[in-house]
């Protein structure tokens, strides 16, 4: 991407930009320049957010309209509402400060167009992620200094992406402690945008520990887990969608007091890539698709298709715990493994929370649940999204239970 495309203006810049009020009711007395085409179109287009079908009626009109720029559109849109002081249009202009996941005031710069292209991405070596629960810590604490960094992330042969990561990777570690550890957290920002961590598994007032960190700066803070279960964790700064959907994301497992049954424990993060087109050997991250919600890839643990390459493997007999995350930024993930079902699903704290002889079950965004299963037959067993749209852009790979 070059320097232009980088430094347009933000979406925090064109929030200002409002719409004159459509009264439908009151169109006969409505002023004479409403009467032009093209007002009548620029109308009629927010009209298209409320009434199905309405976009597709105008689209031969709208597409005649060919001498008009972005520019000259927005500057028409100030004007009117520099004019007659009406509302904004909160459906056509979307605020992407999520006060609900982030301390960033309004109106801080980003480069929301998309993530810039870094160097050396052809250096970037593709490598399966390894999908093991890693084994919880020999003492009652979890010690973490991560750091966020702009790198290229090659996520299959011949793809790279340039990734916005927690440690360099997508995704970033994989977590494990218990149910009243400690998790003493620190995160060193080495990127040239702000970022910030929000810890699902984490009940803390998010304003002071979910702030942001500029370039060069760090941010701690410490969290003790009251309940059991898979969370994921992602950077909370706005917009949250772009900073998810370009890599910010992981899975912390917190086990309850009570361990549950021996098992071959795995984590699987859900996640879709929003992709620009390719520049330097690197395809950016595209924001403007990322409101649009189509993902271009849907991966397990960043890469598509890896574990259809290299399955994960386990033995006849053996208890298989998937916990399933999905940082998102967008779709749900409907967990099913052909040719077997689930003997129990945690759909909350484990283990009471949990339902019996499941054959699929949603992951929502922004969620994560315990899928487990006695593996009593041998042969290849495929897991996937049975929402095959997202199934089929990557979101599957194969389980080979050996006899």
């Amino acid at each position: 991407m070059d320097d232009a495309s980088w430094n347009k203006p933000s979406v925090d810049d064109e929030r200002a930009t409002t719409i004159q009020s459509l009264d439908v009711d009151g169109a006969a007395d409505a002023p004479a320049e409403s009467s032009t085409r093209r007002t009548f179109l620029r109308r009629a287009s927010a009209l298209t957010l409320a009434i199905p079908g309405l976009g597709a009626a105008l689209e031969s009109c709208s597409s005649r309209e060919t001498g008009r720029s972005a520019t000259s559109d927005t500057t028409e849109h100030e004007t009117h509402a520099g004019t007659t002081g009406t509302r904004r249009d909160s459906l056509r202009f979307h605020n992407p400060d999520s006060k609900l996941d982030t301390s960033l005031k309004r109106g801080t710069p980003h480069g929301l167009s998309g993530t810039r292209p870094p160097s050396a991405a052809a250096s970037a070596v593709y490598a399966r992620f390894d999908p093991r629960l890693p084994p919880l810590p020999g003492e009652r604490s979890l010690k973490l200094h991560f750091h966020a960094r702009e790198v290229p992330v090659r996520i299959s042969p011949d793809t790279v992406v340039a990734g916005w990561t927690f440690e360099g990777n997508i995704p970033g570690p994989l977590l494990h402690c218990r149910v009243g550890d400690t998790v003493h957290f620190t995160l060193t920002n080495e990127a040239e945008i702000p970022h910030s961590m929000d810890f699902h598994a984490a009940q803390i007032d998010p304003r002071t520990a979910f702030r942001s960190a500029m370039k060069g700066q760090s941010v701690s803070y410490q969290f003790t887990p009251r309940r059991a279960g898979a969370f994921c964790y992602h950077c909370g700064t706005a917009p949250v969608l772009m900073h998810i959907g370009a890599g910010m994301f992981g899975a912390i497992v917190v086990s309850p007091r009570t361990p549950l049954p021996p098992a071959r424990e795995f984590v699987l993060l859900q996640n879709g890539y929003y992709l620009g087109q390719e520049a330097a050997g690197t395809r950016p991250s595209d924001y403007q698709k990322m409101l649009g919600g189509n993902p271009d890839i849907v991966t397990f643990n960043g890469r598509p298709d890896q574990y259809s390459r290299e399955p994960i493997r386990v033995k006849r007999g053996d208890r298989v715990r998937f916990w399933v995350v999905n940082p998102g930024p967008t779709m749900d993930c409907a967990f099913h493994i052909v040719g077997e079902q689930f003997d129990t699903v945690y759909i909350g704290e484990p283990p009471t929370q949990r339902v019996r002889g499941v054959q699929t079950w949603s992951v929502p965004a922004g969620g994560g649940m315990g899928f487990e299963l006695t593996c009593d037959i041998a042969g290849e067993f495929v897991f996937v999204n049975h929402a095959f749209g997202h199934g089929q852009k990557g979101a599957i790979g194969t389980l080979v239970v050996e006899a």
